[in-house]
């Protein structure tokens, strides 16, 4: 590992830059207060600063503004209520009820105000331990609101400093994790690769990238300035992501059988040549996000060119010493795999030239003005609200999980007399998510982190002898903390706990072990209540859903094989609904992934058969990386092959699919009879073997040659598909 090159590309994420901005929104008021002798009055703003914190999550920064002032009115009235309530049981077990369910149920309008919800809800547990009265619950609410509007005011104002700096982080990650894929699509190439394993990876890979070009989308097509391209920088971002998701496509691409290239071509050596010039890819790809994150452009380098010229002049000794009758058709599929790497390392070369922002060059590049069909439209319509109104919504259970188990985390606390009753609940809400697989995992990762870091935490307080010391470990703890908060919750977990307990022993050092084993029994408490209430609270079990993602892939799927056969049958392609297509049709897919994944975590009894869910979710995988294959040669192919036969071969693979689709979703089936891969796949035999014959007589450039370069990796695409459809629609009955 390039430890050097790891570092780097932390401290110029997102990440990094994001725990710095909160370290300092939370403490600094605290910090200033204590100065003046107002410690007290300086924790309640630094707990204000943390509560808009948490909803200040990457977007457009309309929607960053818009929904931490939501946020600060919102603490506001979660802590008044509370607090007024607070000392009559009957009303506080209705508060709690309403503002549980109430606040968990808007996650159903998306993420962000997920967050907020959930802000509104920290807020109400932390002031359960309040035992503040009349006037003194309005000025705390107040302090709440000083402490949010300081928070917004400090994010707000280093957006406007540097206005692009979230998107070069976003965009620069995005590339790195394009280039994390090629280095996985690698190791098909290794002699005793575990395809099983490898198609894990892709899957989950590709989820992590779809999930971060659907956040850069948000932030670019919905910010003005950008999309108006009224600066150099705007216009380079939405250069730089156009070219990243066009070269993601291309990664995509399948254009053999590694099995049967493996069986013919492992002694050659070649496929280590192509291995090789990949992970030199994947070298250049991080460079360049890194040169994006960061603002500043990468070190030239002939590495990548130098690499291709070797692989160019080792594939033309294999060509030749392997061509021959038997063998011409498989260099031709491994001709098209040299073409698709040359045409890569181009792109790549292209993205290099654009991380230096040159004026002329960016004015040159010509842009697509359709934005507003790349982004969903934030919708805040009650109507969501009332379509989520069922036990069939996953969003409602969730809401009345996470509202039932608070009422008996707070019941059993109480019962047990635990001093601190809030941690308890705190726990809940940190730990219970919508899913079974999630909760779970942070179930166990809360209990770890928490007596690891404990551990950590008494270390660092042996060990730093002076107060100073401890607070300046307490702020690098927390920096830590926010850093991995998103990415690695363990580790955000471990560095947690020891922050908290440095807080504690600052605060009040002769009080701090018992605090210290308080908040071990409370946590405990907290994660075997949420565990319980994730298995048995209205669960949500992912194979009730599988069915749903999978006709959702199919669809889009479907559709993308349409938008790019299209263009072999009649010879023009949309663009706008090829990239529409191929949006939809990727996502759908990761979120077919996702639900695959997340069931697999689900107890044994409650997963569905995981061994035919697995063959679908790959045979989708690999239709996708077969349509893109199929649509990298569409823009260059000449339609003067006899267009019947594209159109009969597109309706017959579409219909197929459309089978398989009835047989998923229950309904009446009548198969036809579908002759057309059969037709084209004899046209394409003739032209074989007249090419055979051609070598035999040692004829070496012909036109045979010349049409079957163009015409059977075209070809080859259209039998993988259509034979993919086939397995699809055998797997289909079954379901």
């Amino acid at each position: 590992m390039d430890y050097i090159k790891e570092y780097k590309q932390f401290v110029s994420s997102y990440y990094f830059n994001e725990a710095i901005r909160i370290t300092i929104g939370i403490t600094l008021p605290a910090i200033v207060f204590s100065y003046f002798g107002k410690l007290e009055i300086g924790l309640i703003l630094s707990l204000g600063a943390m509560a808009v914190s948490a909803s200040d999550i990457p977007g457009p920064i309309h929607q960053r503004r818009n929904g931490m002032l939501a946020t600060v009115a919102l603490i506001f009235l979660s802590s008044v209520i509370t607090g007024y309530i607070n000392h009559h049981p009957l009303l506080l077990g209705i508060g709690l009820t309403i503002f549980c369910f109430s606040l968990s149920f808007i996650g159903a309008y998306g993420a962000r105000v997920n967050a907020i919800g959930f802000a509104g809800i920290l807020i109400m547990i932390l002031t359960l331990d309040m035992r503040a009265e009349g006037a003194d619950v309005l000025i705390h609410g107040l302090f709440l609101i000083a402490g949010g509007l300081w928070y917004t005011m400090l994010s707000l104002a280093l957006f406007g400093v540097r206005p692009y700096k979230i998107i070069q982080q976003a965009l620069g990650d995005n590339i790195i994790a394009i280039g994390d894929y090629f280095g996985t699509r690698a190791l098909f190439y290794d002699k005793d690769a575990d395809y099983d394993k490898i198609y894990k990876m892709l899957m989950e890979e590709q989820q992590q990238i779809q999930d971060k070009q659907t956040l850069l989308r948000e932030m670019l097509f919905k910010s003005r300035n950008i999309v108006k391209e009224s600066t150099v920088t705007g216009r380079t971002l939405l250069i730089i992501f156009t070219e990243s998701i066009d070269l993601f496509e291309k990664s995509s691409a399948t254009f053999y059988n590694y099995e049967a290239m493996h069986k013919r071509f492992d002694d050659s050596g070649i496929l280590s040549d192509f291995q090789r010039m990949i992970y030199v890819i994947v070298d250049e790809l991080h460079q360049i996000g890194l040169a994006v994150q960061s603002g500043r452009p990468p070190r030239a380098t002939r590495k990548l060119n130098n690499e291709l010229k070797l692989l160019q002049t080792r594939f033309e000794e294999f060509a030749n010493q392997y061509r021959n009758p038997e063998t011409f058709d498989s260099l031709v599929n491994m001709r098209k795999l040299l073409q698709s790497v040359e045409e890569i390392t181009l792109r790549i070369y292209t993205l290099h030239h654009y991380t230096r922002y040159d004026r002329k060059k960016i004015k040159e590049y010509k842009l697509s003005g359709n934005y507003e069909h790349f982004v969903t439209k934030t919708d805040l319509d009650i109507e969501i609200l009332k379509e989520n109104f069922s036990l069939k919504s996953n969003s409602f259970r969730h809401a009345i999980r996470v509202t039932l188990a608070c009422i008996l985390g707070y019941g059993v606390a109480n019962l047990l007399e635990l001093q601190y009753s809030y941690w308890v609940l705190l726990t809940i809400i940190v730990i219970l998510k919508p899913t079974y697989s999630v909760t779970r995992q942070r179930n166990y990762q809360r209990l770890i982190g928490t007596f690891v870091g404990a551990l950590g935490g008494l270390a660092l307080l042996y060990l730093i002898p002076t107060q100073n010391g401890k607070f300046a470990a307490m702020i690098f703890l927390m920096i830590i903390t926010y850093s991995f908060m998103r990415t690695k919750y363990l580790v955000s977990v471990i560095f947690m706990t020891a922050f908290i307990m440095i807080f504690f022993y600052l605060l009040n050092s002769h009080n701090f072990y018992e605090i210290f084993k308080s908040r071990l029994i409370d946590t405990t408490v907290g994660s075997i209540i949420a565990f319980i209430a994730a298995y048995v609270l209205v669960p949500s079990w992912e194979k009730t859903q599988l069915n749903t993602y999978i006709t959702s892939a199919l669809k889009t799927s479907k559709k993308y094989f349409e938008t790019v056969a299209a263009t072999f049958a009649t010879g023009a392609l949309n663009d706008l609904e090829y990239k529409l297509s191929r949006k939809e049709a990727f996502i759908e897919q990761a979120n077919l992934s996702g639900g695959f994944t997340r069931m697999m975590n689900e107890p044994k009894s409650k997963q569905g058969d995981l061994k035919k869910i697995h063959q679908m979710v790959v045979l989708i995988y690999t239709l996708n990386s077969h349509i893109v294959s199929l649509a990298g040669f569409a823009r260059g192919f000449k339609n003067k092959y006899g267009d019947e036969d594209f159109h009969a071969i597109k309706d017959d693979i579409t219909a197929e699919l459309n089978e398989a689709l009835l047989h998923i979703e229950h309904k009446e089936v009548t198969e036809a009879q579908h002759h057309a891969p059969i037709e084209l796949k004899e046209e394409l035999d003739e032209l074989v073997s007249k090419r055979r014959l051609e070598l035999q007589q040692g004829l070496v450039e012909t036109e045979t040659r010349k049409v079957l370069v163009e015409f059977k990796p075209v070809v080859d695409q259209f039998l993988f598909i259509s034979r993919i459809a086939g397995d699809i629609k055998k797997l289909a009955k079954s379901f």
